[in-house]
């Protein structure tokens, strides 16, 4: 997204080394973790949105860091042979997709290749990533969405959509979103004609929630939504945490229950249960399965799961975040753990209560590779080496990805 041309650069922008939408023009190097391209002149790194490897492009310089500048894309002038007409004619304007001008193979290569530019800048460590394993819908693959609109003006309401790329506050209008199911664009037009005729009812700005569950789609947060992976059927709020892409889950699932397993554990703990997803789709593989949450909310979804797919082995706690392994008492040698935080990642504190509690083996699921790898540090001195780095395209044509990292005890 452009931004608007300004005659006066804003009072804080500094002008060194270049002006204030002085244009420039350089080949692109390589991709950030945030999707942006990244390019040299005389040595000083310059980061422009919607770049791609290889290229050379003319952009517009807007501001000027410490170590680095940004700039906008202006002009392709030799465009990268992976480059692909994007979908979305919002693309480049709303901040939800980073990738639709890139090919999709190219995609999963640089989301493989950025977690291993990740493990060797943040924690030093040399390790060979897996290819990132694709999903089976690469469009129309996210069943919940979650829009945007402002406080009315005059008693109108203006855009309903997302942010707009490199923005904070304003939105792009998103009557269609190519990345959405088709459940969900089918009802869209129909949610927004809604919102804007109760427009007189909203004193500020709102959320909009868009689930999509068998076959209908939900705006209720306090509702009840379902999914099912594979022979199983999961039910938890609809305002609450859920894998959002459908189509890859059992094979998601299936990886993490082949890691988890493949050192003979016959025992799981499940350490951020939720609604039980890792714990129920694994419980198969093992004896007896804990799963473990602060939230007593969660573990009576997770316990009523159970108990409709007829899983029995199967047990949900909740516990304090200080003692979060205090009444589990599975033979550490013959235990396996799975974690899945939120984008977050682990505290210390849990951290050092994972490594107390000695498990064989630790199979750590993130949607943030770099707060995993964080974490990795902490988990590497308390003695737990790298075995297998396995990412998982659950967000095609976005920067974002899971990664499931397995580690066992030295």
């Amino acid at each position: 997204m452009m931004r608007p041309t300004m005659q006066r650069p804003p009072k804080k922008f500094v002008p060194v080394p270049f002006a204030y939408h002085q244009e420039i023009e350089m080949t692109v190097d390589s991709l950030t973790n945030l999707g942006s391209g990244i390019g040299r002149i005389d040595g000083w790194v310059v980061f422009v949105p919607f770049s791609l490897p290889g290229e050379v492009v003319k952009a517009r310089v807007y501001r000027n860091d410490k170590n680095c500048s940004h700039a906008d894309l202006v002009e392709v002038l030799v465009p990268s042979p992976d480059r692909v007409q994007p979908q979305c004619s919002l693309f480049g304007e709303c901040g939800g997709c980073q990738y639709q001008h890139l090919s999709y193979e190219k995609q999963l290569a640089w989301k493989s290749r950025q977690v291993e530019e990740l493990l060797k800048h943040m924690a030093g460590i040399v390790f060979p990533v897996n290819p990132c394993m694709s999903t089976p819908q690469i469009w129309n693959y996210r069943s919940k969405i979650t829009p945007h609109f402002e406080k009315p003006h005059n008693g109108e309401i203006g855009e309903i959509g997302f942010l707009a790329n490199g923005r904070r506050s304003q939105l792009v209008d998103v009557p269609e979103c190519k990345i959405a199911m088709d459940e969900i664009n089918a009802a869209l037009p129909r949610i927004r004609e809604e919102i804007r005729a109760k427009a007189h009812s909203f004193k500020r700005g709102s959320t909009v929630l868009m689930r999509a569950t068998e076959g209908r789609v939900e705006t209720d947060f306090k509702a009840t939504a379902a999914e099912k992976v594979g022979p199983l059927r999961f039910e938890f709020l609809a305002g609450d945490f859920f894998q959002n892409n459908p189509f890859i889950l059992p094979a998601f699932t299936g990886h993490v229950a082949k890691q988890a397993s493949a050192g003979g554990a016959k025992f799981l703990v499940d350490a951020y249960c939720g609604s039980g997803l890792f714990a129920l789709t694994l419980a198969g593989n093992f004896d007896k399965v804990a799963g473990v949450e602060v939230s007593e909310t969660s573990c009576q979804w997770a316990r009523n799961n159970a108990a409709a797919n007829g899983i029995g082995n199967a047990n949900f706690m909740t516990a304090s975040a200080e003692a979060i392994f205090a009444e589990i008492d599975f033979p550490k040698d013959e235990t396996a753990v799975v974690i899945d935080p939120p984008r977050k990642g682990c505290t210390p504190e849990f951290l050092q209560q994972l490594i107390a509690f000695h498990p064989s083996r630790i199979v750590y699921v993130s949607c943030d590779p770099a707060t995993q790898i964080r974490d990795l540090k902490q988990l590497s001195e308390g003695g737990y080496r790298l075995l297998e780095v396995q990412p998982f395209d659950l967000f095609p044509h976005t920067r974002h990805l899971e990664c499931v990292m397995t580690l066992v005890r030295d």
